[in-house]
């Protein structure tokens, strides 16, 4: 398949830039800060995204969905990236969509993935246990019944957790790892809600003692985690999808100022140092284009991925994109540190989804390990 954007792909495009920049430009990232929303996002703005059909991208037809595919989200979740939007559409419409699609019996996806694409259920996956991105290590433990689970454990890092009304969480279930539905509201569940660097927020969730139906279980007794790895694979991708948009937009905003700021009587562009940087980033960012869109192509070609591609696009947009918004920050100068110039507000973002689900040096290590190193 070709490394372009077909005529629907780039309407959706112009129709989510339009739109993010008109209603959420990254001015409104500073406005959810400083009026201390608890949530991290509007809920005006997500329930527009979902008006929009953009909860509903992954979701089958027969559950109300568009069934578009995951290049479709990606091209959002890139111009989310590009203004810095928060909101719930990685954790939810993508990361956890993806499990129900892939795993979820008929009965869970009838019940879950209406309310998912109207935009009133909101879903995360509670899959770390410590401050390292280890999905395969799973203390917390689910006692099986003749006819329920117990459920016991703390899960840390929860994307969205704060918010989420409902749980996918990974535990041990004697012979294996095992997913789970766990409702927010169940008997047991606490959370902690916690800020992170941007203005986004997670949770410590924790599982005392609570009983689950059999309808609870996400696939196979015992079989979680070739399914979890898949889940992690796309929601890593659609991560990469959001950095490709920050690093292009820093990219832009850098372009215009070093046209723009002059120093001895000539702009700072024109200074060879500066162009031999900005001409190595552009090309680094280039070459990103295609990665993520081939890697985007691969999941709606194979839905449960690829561990090669997607630790590969992983660890690439994490070192790009954070290179891309350091850069930003260095050639704006001393007003690039400055809170009142929106720049800074790209590198902390781009902290976040560098680490989440595994930093470049999870990946590159993964990477090694499939190619046989």
């Amino acid at each position: 398949m070709a490394l372009v954007l077909n005529e629907e792909q780039v309407m959706l495009r112009d129709a989510a830039r339009n739109f993010l920049q008109e209603r959420a430009p990254v001015s409104h990232l500073r406005e959810i800060r400083d009026s201390g929303n608890l949530k991290g996002f509007s809920s005006e703005i997500w329930t527009e995204m979902a008006d929009m059909g953009w909860t509903a991208i992954l979701v089958p037809e027969k559950h109300g969905g568009l069934e578009y595919g995951y290049s479709g989200l990606g091209i959002v979740l890139e111009e989310c990236g590009r203004t810095l939007t928060p909101s719930p559409l990685l954790s939810t419409a993508l990361t956890a969509v993806s499990a129900l699609t892939l795993t979820g019996s008929p009965e869970q996806c009838a019940t879950i993935l209406p309310d998912v694409v109207s935009g009133e259920l909101l879903l995360a996956l509670a899959c770390d246990e410590s401050a390292q991105h280890q999905p395969e290590r799973v203390a917390t433990e689910a006692e099986v019944l003749e006819h329920s689970f117990v459920l016991s454990g703390r899960k840390t890092a929860v994307v969205d957790g704060h918010v989420a009304n409902t749980y996918i969480v990974s535990a041990w279930t004697g012979n294996g790892i095992s997913l789970f539905l766990v409702p927010a509201d169940a008997k047991g569940v606490r959370v902690e809600r916690y800020p992170v660097l941007d203005i986004s927020v997670a949770a410590h969730v924790t599982f005392d003692q609570v009983e689950l139906a059999a309808d609870s279980l996400l696939g196979k007794l015992h079989g979680g985690q070739v399914i979890l790895d898949q889940v992690l694979d796309a929601a890593r991708i659609g991560a990469a999808a959001e950095m490709l948009g920050i690093a292009q937009e820093v990219f832009a905003r850098t372009l215009e100022y070093l046209k723009e700021r002059k120093q001895f009587g000539v702009p700072i562009g024109s200074f060879q140092s500066l162009q031999h940087r900005a001409a190595k980033l552009h090309g680094e960012i280039e070459m990103c284009k295609s990665l993520v869109l081939k890697a985007l192509q691969t999941l709606d070609d194979k839905p449960g991925g690829d561990a090669e591609i997607s630790s590969l696009t992983k660890a690439k947009l994490g070192v790009t994109a954070h290179h891309a918004a350091t850069e930003a920050i260095q050639m704006h100068g001393g007003i690039g540190m400055t809170d009142e110039f929106e720049i800074g507000f790209f590198l902390k973002r781009c902290q976040i989804l560098e680490t989440l689900y595994g930093d470049h040096h999870f990946h590159l290590d993964r990477f090694a390990k499939i190619r046989g190193y």
